[in-house]
């Protein structure tokens, strides 16, 4: 084995970078429309309190995505990042504590690739990562949001909604987002475009 391949394939390349902030920009008008639905979401939501907790995923798929394309260590942090810039500088109810959410959020969804060694691009890596960046919100907003005004009973309901969606949405919808992407060609210059190709073949 060329041990020097290892360094290689985890360094950073300038389409790795370029493509990493167009998803991340992306992501961050979805994010941004996504926090404009959010009070209907959470007012169809309201019978069960804590439930809108279902919703969280939306804010977290862009970490999971970019680290499934780019496949590098970073990837899933800076797409985070730049999606929670962009959601922040278009404008939103949350103001800079998007930011600050969206720093932790990536740090949740890199983890969930880092403690599988950034050995697992497949569904078993958008899961870990998924699940990850869910938990990072749900801490998050059981601890510093309106969400921590709410009795235990309901904040239990949405720390656990908030992991579900992050699992669902973030981990299950990325993956899928990201094999529909490469089966259209667009990502032939990464390892993830060409491993989809080879499954076709």
């Amino acid at each position: 084995m060329n041990k020097s391949a290892v360094p290689a394939r985890r360094t950073w390349r300038v389409v790795d970078i370029v493509v990493a902030a167009v998803v991340g920009v992306a992501s961050g008008v979805v994010f941004w429309l996504w926090g404009l639905a959010w009070p209907a979401f959470d007012a169809a939501l309201s019978f069960t309190p804590g439930l809108s907790g279902l919703t969280a995923g939306g804010w977290l798929f862009a970490g999971v995505l970019g680290g499934l394309i780019i496949r590098k260590p970073g990837a899933a942090f800076f797409t985070e990042i730049v999606a929670a810039t962009v959601s922040m500088a278009l404008g939103t109810q949350w103001a800079a504590e998007t930011f600050l959410w969206g720093v932790v959020e990536g740090i949740g969804a890199e983890i969930g690739f880092a403690i599988l060694l950034y050995g697992n691009w497949r569904l078993l890596g958008a899961l870990s990562s998924g699940l990850f960046a869910g938990l990072s919100v749900a801490i998050l907003d059981t601890q510093f949001s309106s969400v921590a005004a709410l009795d235990v009973g309901p904040r239990t309901i949405y720390f656990f909604a908030a992991v579900a969606s992050g699992i669902v949405i973030a981990g299950i919808g990325s993956w899928a987002l990201q094999r529909a992407l490469a089966a259209t060609g667009v990502l032939s210059r990464f390892a993830s475009g060409r491993d989809r190709r080879r499954a076709a073949a």
